[in-house]
Parts: structure tokens; C-alpha cells; sequence
């Protein structure tokens, strides 16, 4: 009977200690996800535009054939190349993070540059090369949405992996870069599948609601969508000049030159020196992302006319 009760105690210590690495590595990708806020904004606010045009009965597929997409490039694709840098090159990781601050710089500085100078994109579209069938129109932007979230989502795949403790196990690792992976994809494409399709619920709201009230709901949400979307582009847009200014300020600093970094560090702190201590932290935080965000728009506008050549040089 005490050889029955210690193996109970046995399975109840494992049990504890598979429960609390359980909740580490939630813990982990949680925060590790985090850091991969810019990124994350900008996938939720650029994809709903590939779905937009088709008939209200495909935008729900389609969002679910890039998001099946996404999950098989994190999972089956980029996690096992990030378990593969983490052990044996982990000397890349800055240099990686540091394209990919780049890239996200560039993309958020050449819309702020769209919206600075219009222009008529619709002279870009080739009639003679351009499908007008429904079905071709749709594998196109599909193909058109899995190239940019798998862009994206090495990004986020790799900021999530340079926040996780370098010196947990690899299974850990992988668990942790695992489940933010899964999670982020769950919740950008649940956002996504709900901003689609929220201007349907508002218009049967506002012709099949028994109530005035209910009714005026369902008007406000159609037309309020549109402003809704500028408004999650321009959020998604300043965050990728964020986090991409911040990656880039501080893979520099692990490369090369921690000039950058201190510099911010030091007139956040001058700045939240200024004020009531209560607010301290969040003054200190929010004048270091305005600085991030400057050396973010500053680089990325830079980059514009670099790429520009690049590309006319193909």
C-alpha cells in the first residue's frame, strides 16, 4: 500500500511539473508573440482587401485557404528553419531580424508615402494579362495573400524566437515558437473571417431586426466599416514603422553598434524624468516607440527609392 502511495505522489509531483511547463511555455509564447505586435496589426489589416470584390459566399473559403496556408508555412515550414538557426547558427538571428526590420520599415514608409503621393493603381492593371474569371481572379489573390503572409510570418516567426530564453531545451523552444504560431494565425484570421463579413451582419441587422434600435446597429456597422478598416490599415501601418524601427535599432546594437539604442534609451529616460513617477514607466515607453517609429520612417523612406532600382534593374 505505501509503494502504491509513494507511486501516487510520484505521478502528482510529474503531473505539477508537466502542468507548470505547460503553463511556461504558454507563458513564453504569449509574451514572445507580443513582440511581434507590428507585424500581427498589419497581417489582420492588409488581408481583408484579397477577399474584397467577390461574392459574399466565398470571402469565408477564402479567408480560410490562406489561413490553412499560414498555419503550414509556420508550422511545417519556418518553425523547424527557426529550431534549425536557434542550434546552429544562432549568430544569424540578429542579421535575420535585422532584414526583417528592414522590410517592415520599407512597407509601412511606401504607404505613408501612397498616402502622402496618391496614385492611380488602376494603370497598373494590364487588361490583356489581368483574369476576369471568378475562379482564376480568386487563385490569384489567394496566391497574391499566401506570398505576403509567408513574408509576414517569417517575420513574426522570427521576433517570437529571439524574445524566447535562449537557454530553455529545443523542445521547448519549439513548443513555445509552436503555439504563438498557432495562436497568432487563430487570431489574425478570426479577426479577419469577422471584419469580412461584419458589414453582412450589419445589413441583415438593419433590413431583418424586429427593433428600431437593433436596426440603427446594423446601419451603424455598414457604415461604419470603412472608416473602421482605414482606421485598423493606419494602426497596422504605424505599427509595422514601430516594431521595425525597434528591431532594426536593436539588432544593430547586438551586430555592430549599441550607439542607437543608447541614444533612445537615454532621452526616454531624460523625458520620463520630467514627470510624475506614477506615469513614469508608460512616458518612458511611449517616447521610446515615437523614436523607434522615426528611425522606422526615416529608414523605410530611405529604402524606397533603393528597391525602386533594385526592381527596375529586373
Amino acid at each position: 500500500m505505501s509503494g502504491l502511495l509513494a507511486l501516487l505522489d510520484d505521478v502528482a509531483a510529474i503531473a505539477k511539473v508537466a502542468s507548470a511547463s505547460i503553463d511556461d511555455i504558454a507563458g513564453q509564447a504569449a509574451r514572445a508573440g507580443v513582440k511581434a505586435a507590428g507585424a500581427v496589426i498589419d497581417d489582420a489589416a492588409v488581408t481583408p482587401k484579397y477577399v474584397h470584390g467577390f461574392q459574399a459566399a466565398r470571402e469565408l473559403p477564402i479567408v480560410w485557404k490562406i489561413a490553412r496556408a499560414s498555419m503550414f508555412n509556420k508550422i511545417v515550414i519556418l518553425l523547424p528553419i527557426a529550431m534549425l538557426l536557434s542550434r546552429f547558427a544562432p549568430w544569424a538571428i540578429p542579421y535575420l531580424l535585422l532584414l526583417g526590420g528592414c522590410y517592415l520599415c520599407y512597407e509601412g514608409a511606401e504607404k505613408v508615402y501612397h498616402w502622402l503621393v496618391p496614385h492611380d493603381t488602376l494603370s497598373e492593371i494590364d487588361p490583356e494579362t489581368t483574369p476576369l474569371d471568378a475562379t482564376h481572379l480568386e487563385e490569384q489573390r489567394v496566391k497574391g495573400a499566401i506570398k505576403t503572409d509567408f513574408i509576414l510570418s517569417a517575420e513574426i516567426m522570427t521576433i517570437i524566437l529571439a524574445a524566447l530564453d535562449p537557454d530553455q531545451s529545443v523542445w521547448f523552444e519549439a513548443a513555445a515558437l509552436g503555439l504563438a504560431g498557432i495562436g497568432i494565425t487563430a487570431i489574425v484570421y478570426g479577426a479577419v473571417a469577422v471584419i469580412v463579413k461584419a458589414d453582412d451582419v450589419g445589413l441583415a441587422l438593419a433590413e431583418g431586426a424586429r427593433t428600431d434600435a437593433v436596426r440603427a446597429v446594423g446601419r451603424g456597422i455598414v457604415r461604419g466599416m470603412p472608416t473602421f478598416l482605414k482606421v485598423l490599415t493606419a494602426i497596422g501601418t504605424a505599427a509595422m514603422i514601430w516594431v521595425g524601427g525597434s528591431i532594426v535599432v536593436h539588432a544593430v546594437g547586438e551586430i555592430v553598434w549599441h550607439g542607437p539604442y543608447e541614444f533612445i534609451h537615454h532621452i526616454a529616460v531624460a523625458v520620463a524624468n520630467g514627470v510624475p513617477e506614477a506615469v513614469h514607466g508608460a512616458v518612458e515607453w511611449t517616447v521610446t516607440a515615437l523614436l523607434d517609429g522615426i528611425v522606422g520612417l526615416a529608414l523605410g523612406l530611405a529604402l524606397i527609392p533603393l528597391v525602386g532600382l533594385v526592381k527596375g534593374s529586373h
